[in-house]
């Protein structure tokens, strides 16, 4: 498996925001503008909770295992990797989701007069912070399942090379 990059992750983020920034533009001039769900915080925020539960969850079974804790819990490769490509897959989607959000967000900030649309520019930018979190507890448990052997970052993660 390769290491999410953080440069990947941002031009994600830019590309998804410029276009729905175009977008919303677009769509303003034509018609009405579609809001931001007031659930698309709430679940990015809970898939973000998930993510560093199960890294923490990992982190204290590894560290148990190191230890050799009489009656510790080992932690099988297979689940460790498909943790790991449940965060990455994550990360990505939460990057360019959170780029839709930013983009509408920021056409949303030249209209803050209108209670309606502030209150959407609010519920974009809380989706952006949890957008951030998700990628930051996906890169989190990325670095948990990270083999010894592995610390300079060019195999696998999580998994055998």
């Amino acid at each position: 498996m390769k290491q999410l990059r953080l440069k990947v992750l941002a031009g994600l983020f830019l590309g998804a925001g410029v276009l729905s920034w175009g977008a919303a533009r677009l769509w303003d001039a034509v018609g009405t503008l579609p809001s931001v769900p007031l659930a698309a915080p709430i679940v990015l925020a809970a898939i973000a909770v998930v993510l560093a539960a199960t890294a923490l969850s990992l982190r204290a079974r590894l560290k148990a295992q190191r230890d050799r804790r009489p009656g510790a819990k080992g932690v099988e490769p297979l689940m460790a990797a498909r943790a790991v490509v449940f965060g990455q897959a994550s990360a990505l989607v939460a990057a360019v989701v959170s780029g839709m959000y930013g983009g509408a967000g920021v056409f949303l900030l030249g209209s803050l007069d209108m209670p309606a649309r502030r209150e959407q520019a609010v519920y974009a930018a809380f989706s952006v912070v949890a957008g951030i979190a998700v990628i930051a507890a996906a890169l989190f448990l990325e670095r948990v399942c990270r083999l010894p052997d592995d610390e300079n970052g060019t195999g696998a993660a999580g998994t055998a090379k």
